[in-house]
């Protein structure tokens, strides 16, 4: 058997769902029995709701700038038209890496269901998932992004990570619900370790609740109750009556007995998936590491309108560079030998196009007459990825052995190469141009670099590189 690792299969694709799938329920606060149906959607759509039940149908977008409530559940409102509660059933969809659905509802609120995201996800599973042409685009953190909220202990950061990972910790300081944590490595473990989390509530919030019919879908059955005082049977008695339970009762571990924790940690783990259901209203799935400490819908919303505010900033500054491969060069293969020591077959850029302090721009033509392709998937021929590696690692070669006045007396050794990414495959007849940019001036003969190779307007590969210079012996 032929094994074959194809570069093509590292490119993230955008994703819907193959079927409309509908769930049913009664909505946390409005008690109504409504119905959300999720639909496939084409590329580059997001995530919209739609309300059935209204003339014209009107769709509102699943966008941060649109919530306008955040108290026990997250809002949004568009041209007077509100969706209540939308974190969970968003939730389900970032969880599942599904990025194009438009929701149906017929009525303003989601349904609450068990509380949790579970009923969600194992729609979305049955209607199947499937993959798009279009690549997905990332909104990938590059410097910290903080928030922070002093009255109510809220921190919350974003720090660099090739993956989307979260972090979360609760503590309010309660016997019954004291400090616990949660976190999310791998986006792939959502479907098991938190969508099935529950929201939770203390009695006096139950009660408040209760008293000013503020839940009136709400019953014993889509939250965890954490008891921290003394209840008496009549109390007990009550609460049976109000939620039609033949009796209610106190567990050890403090909750009322209407469901059985499903972790020990199980109210850290709702709080992450609501962490995860209210950044989705960004717009774009996110590369980085979300730390969260005590956060709330509000800190949450809060956080998503600034990383929002980044990737407007981002797109605002992004620049498509200009290419002229038809100027003369700044060193050709020529002035390349007098600089790097290496030789052909392994001397991989043709051209430098231009060179400043902080960055370099070198050109690879590929042509059908490398040595590689008679042995490289010779019947479907595809540059290796190592070797586009090499060829980025020798421009960047260029790039810092610029910094010493005699080049042709050093080399420079790679000691670090992280981040890499294929995401287009390279082929022959292709013209491979890559643009590196040191993170950090050169220290020590030291350099730390951040390249892009793009084919056309297309990025094929990225990669981050740590080189030294060392004086030749």
């Amino acid at each position: 058997m032929q094994t074959i690792f194809d570069f093509t299969g590292m490119t993230d694709k955008q994703r819907t769902i193959q079927k409309p799938v509908t769930v049913k329920g009664a909505g946390l606060h409005t008690g109504k029995e409504v119905t959300l149906t999720y639909n496939p959607a084409p590329e580059n759509y997001g995530y919209k709701f739609k309300r059935v039940d209204l003339e014209g149908q009107p769709v509102i977008d699943a966008n941060v700038d649109y919530v306008v409530e955040t108290a026990r559940g997250t809002t949004l409102e568009h041209n007077g038209v509100q969706i209540l509660t939308v974190e969970h059933s968003l939730a389900a969809l970032a969880g599942l890496e599904i990025d194009n659905c438009l929701i149906e509802l017929d009525c303003e609120e989601t349904p609450i269901l068990d509380g949790s995201s579970k009923f969600y996800v194992e729609a979305l599973l049955e209607a199947g998932i499937v993959e798009q042409n279009a690549d997905r685009e990332y909104f990938e953190i590059t410097s910290n992004i903080t928030y922070s909220d002093s009255e109510k202990r809220v921190e919350m950061i974003a720090i660099p990570s090739m993956d989307y990972r979260l972090s979360v910790m609760i503590d309010y300081g309660s016997n019954v619900l004291d400090t616990q944590n949660a976190t999310l490595l791998n986006i792939d473990d959502f479907k098991d370790k938190i969508a099935p989390c529950r929201t939770f509530v203390f009695l006096h919030e139950l009660e408040y609740l209760i008293q000013n019919n503020l839940i009136k879908g709400g019953d014993l059955n889509n939250a965890i109750v954490f008891v921290n005082r003394l209840m008496e049977k009549d109390e007990l008695d009550r609460l049976a009556k109000f939620f039609n339970k033949p009796n209610v009762e106190v567990l050890k571990e403090g909750i009322l007995n209407n469901v059985k924790l499903l972790f020990n940690n199980e109210p850290a783990r709702h709080k992450l998936l609501d962490v995860l259901g209210d950044l989705a209203l960004v717009g774009m799935p996110i590369k980085g590491h979300i730390i969260a400490n005590r956060p709330g819908h509000h800190s949450n919303v809060q956080f998503a309108k600034l990383i929002k505010q980044q990737i407007r900033e981002t797109k605002k500054t992004r620049k498509v560079h200009k290419y002229d491969l038809t100027k003369a060069p700044l060193y050709d293969i020529n002035a390349i030998k007098n600089i790097l020591p290496h030789r052909p077959p392994f001397l991989l850029i043709d051209k430098i196009m231009e060179m400043d302090d902080h960055h370099v721009i070198g050109v690879k033509n590929v042509t059908m007459n490398e040595g590689f392709f008679m042995g490289h998937f010779p019947d479907e021929p595809v540059m290796p990825g190592v070797l586009q590696i090499e060829a980025m690692a020798q421009a960047g070669g260029i790039l810092v052995l610029s910094s010493v006045p005699d080049p042709e007396n050093y080399v420079t050794y790679f000691l670090k190469i992280d981040n890499v990414r294929f995401r287009q495959r390279v082929v022959p007849g292709d013209t491979l141009v890559f643009d590196l940019n040191l993170v950090s001036p050169i220290r020590r003969g030291i350099g730390h670099m951040r390249g892009t190779a793009y084919v056309g307007s297309k990025i094929v590969m990225e990669a981050e590189m740590l080189a030294q210079i060392v004086k030749k012996k």
